[in-house]
């Protein structure tokens, strides 16, 4: 398709990226690079700065004082991002909390939810789980004494395909199971799964279904209490654009929140109007807040408190409709260029089968690392690598544009030469 195509599309069709800082681009004929690693780490949203000096400035005026009488107290700080986190992932406000990061979130629900016994303790995930997924898991089942070659099951694709099937999921939920933990979209295919079929299954079996969402939160719709997910935790520094290592999220369904599970405690665990009452007992609040230990680093709650703002204005809806579009377009010109080359997009074609990503496995002898620095270098093109073969492009609605899905395209079938 002619540029001029991808900028007519753009007039039609633009998302919001003047509320986004767009780094230069390091080579090509473009001033701006053309953004897709956002399923990496998000750009900064241009309020970021100014609202999170407002906090610094707070701290240097006030001092301890700022607990209270900042114009954004701190005391109560985590409560300004509980509302608009809830609405972005289908939740209530007692079922939500903005704290740790990813991995921290996963450890401290899997003590409550992770409770095998001798004939039901195997955890599924999937194959291609992030790493720290994988790490978290063994772990947990060699703390409870099981072997973590024989309890961990990894459910892969059938031979021959990419992606997982919800039957084959599904199928493997037995009496044996405990937990179910999968990754909403998966991170290396952007396949998007079945969450609610599969918690519905993973319940059917007798199983706990939790569900690791770094990659949906902000890319998807959700609803996590209408499809009574059991716990979910997901980070903020992908599509939520909140910065790297930002803090996390965590779900609770609301039928757990009053239930007494196991879990660890802290100073933040206890109810907000007994806390400075300093009794040695916690007295944890009916709500997910019961699952805090410390108190919120205040400036790393900034900058989530900022995105999640821009994503109660734009709408979750809105953003999904237009990464349809946007994805579809890219999938469109990508077809012309891995028609005569050794590339190949491995994400469903459904779009209802995925995010806001498109990956490629690279043949040949070019690892994905190298094909992404000649683009970033030539023609200011930023994807994501993941060695040894696959390259990851995320349009992202709230700042890609046609125009970036072009030149992508332009720039990959400038990098790789044509079957021979």
């Amino acid at each position: 398709m002619p540029e001029s195509d991808a900028l007519d599309r753009d007039a039609a069709d633009p998302g919001h990226r003047e509320l986004f800082d767009i780094p230069p681009a390091q080579g090509g004929s473009y001033p701006e690079v053309a953004y897709f690693a956002g399923n990496s780490l998000g750009l900064r949203p241009k309020a970021t700065r100014t609202e999170l000096l407002a906090d610094l400035d707070a701290w240097a005026e006030l001092g301890a004082e700022g607990h209270l009488d900042a114009p954004r107290p701190w005391l109560p700080y985590h409560e300004l991002l509980t509302g608009p986190a809830a609405r972005l992932v289908g939740a209530l406000p007692v079922e939500t909390v903005v704290m740790n990061s990813l991995t921290v979130n996963l450890h401290l629900l899997m003590v409550s939810f992770y409770r095998p016994a001798a004939d039901r303790f195997r955890i599924v995930i999937e194959d291609s789980a992030f790493p720290s997924d994988s790490y978290a898991v063994r772990s947990h089942v060699r703390f409870h004494g099981f072997d973590a070659d024989d309890a961990v099951v990894r459910v892969r694709p059938r031979p021959g395909e990419d992606c997982l099937r919800t039957a084959d999921v599904v199928d493997r939920l037995g009496s044996d199971v405990a937990l179910v933990l999968l990754g909403g979209v998966n991170y290396l295919t952007g396949e998007l799964m079945d969450i609610p079929a599969i918690t519905a299954a993973g319940h059917a079996a007798g199983a706990v279904v939790g569900w690791d969402l770094a990659h949906a939160a902000g890319n998807v719709p959700l609803s996590l209490h209408d499809w009574d997910v059991d716990f979910a935790a997901w980070c903020s520094y992908k599509y939520l654009n909140s910065g790297p290592g930002a803090l996390a999220g965590a779900f609770v369904h609301e039928r757990h929140v009053k239930a007494e599970l196991p879990r660890f405690e802290g100073w933040w665990s206890t109810e907000p109007a007994t806390r400075f009452e300093m009794t040695p007992e916690s007295r944890p609040p009916a709500s997910a807040d019961a699952w805090q230990v410390s108190n919120p680093p205040i400036f790393s709650m900034g900058p989530v408190r900022t995105s999640l703002e821009l994503f109660d204005r734009v709408g979750m809806v809105v953003l999904r409709e237009r990464s349809i579009r946007l994805t579809a377009y890219l999938e469109k010109l990508l077809g012309s260029v891995t028609a005569t080359r050794a590339l190949q997009v491995i994400t469903p074609a459904d779009p209802a089968r995925r995010g806001a990503q498109l990956s490629l496995r690279i043949g040949g002898t070019r690892t994905a690392g190298e094909l992404a620095k000649r683009l970033r270098f030539e023609s200011g093109v930023i994807a994501d690598a993941r060695e040894p073969d696959v390259l990851r492009l995320a349009p992202v609605p709230l700042y890609s544009t046609y125009h970036d899905c072009w030149r992508a395209a332009a720039a990959l079938a400038q990098a790789v030469p044509e079957n021979a």
